[in-house]
């Protein structure tokens, strides 16, 4: 069964997959078993999709009906290939601005090319999303990566210049030149951009903090970043 958002049963998210629906997370009862589960477990394991093991409580509460233990949420939004998406923005009149992290309405204000975010970890795609993006998610391209170190292998060898957000740049982010075809990686809440992601970038830079509190939320941050962005260019 579904409904606008979600698909409960695990054969009804089976065949959900296998026509092509973009989902965007399926949840799974801990300790569950049997065959049919199994398929549906591999099925999810060979597609990528994004998945967590949840208590039947959390199952219950997100949909009213028999889910068999397990429910997957429907993206709202078809996501793109990066492939296509890189050499769309490249063969336009655009200088490429891309972002590595989900700050939507700020990425859409500001004139970025398209968000790549990693399919697992990163929360779900739903109409809390929709809502707090005041409709932006609509309006500029999303692609979903397996890992993030690939897609800044990608860019590079596109021709895009990687810069990480990060409190360990010696830079501020006034030094670094975002004239050019540029993607800005911003990191997680609490753990930042991961260490070896930091390895490969091209430049890093930091935000001055001068207050006692040592960071700003990703938000706040990546609105600085993007609006530096936007005054070099302008």
């Amino acid at each position: 069964m579904e409904n606008e958002t979600t698909i409960f049963g695990i054969r009804a998210i089976i065949e959900a997959v296998k026509s092509g629906k973009t989902i965007d997370k399926v949840f799974l009862q801990k300790g569950l078993h049997g065959d049919l589960f199994k398929e549906l477990e591999n099925l999810i394991r060979s597609e990528s999709i994004n998945s967590s093991y949840v208590p039947v409580e959390k199952l219950n509460r997100l949909t009213r009906g028999n889910h068999q233990g397990a429910v997957a949420q429907i993206s709202p939004i078809a996501f793109h290939d990066i492939d296509e998406l890189v050499m769309s923005v490249l063969q336009s009149d655009k200088t490429p601005l891309f972002l590595f992290g989900a700050i939507v309405r700020t990425a859409e204000c500001t004139g970025v090319n398209g968000i790549i975010i990693q399919k697992k970890g990163g929360a779900p795609i739903n109409g809390d999303t929709i809502k707090t993006s005041a409709g932006a998610i609509f309006k500029i391209p999303i692609c979903k990566v397996d890992h993030i170190k690939d897609a800044v292998f990608h860019m590079q060898s596109s021709g895009i210049k990687v810069i990480a957000a990060t409190e360990k740049a010696e830079n501020y982010l006034y030094d670094v030149s975002f004239k050019e075809p540029c993607a800005i990686i911003m990191g997680s809440e609490g753990r930042g951009i991961n260490p070896s992601v930091l390895k490969v970038v091209d430049d890093k830079a930091k935000l001055p903090i001068l207050g006692e509190i040592e960071s700003l939320n990703v938000s706040v941050a990546c609105g600085a970043f993007l609006y530096e962005a936007v005054r070099q260019r302008s």
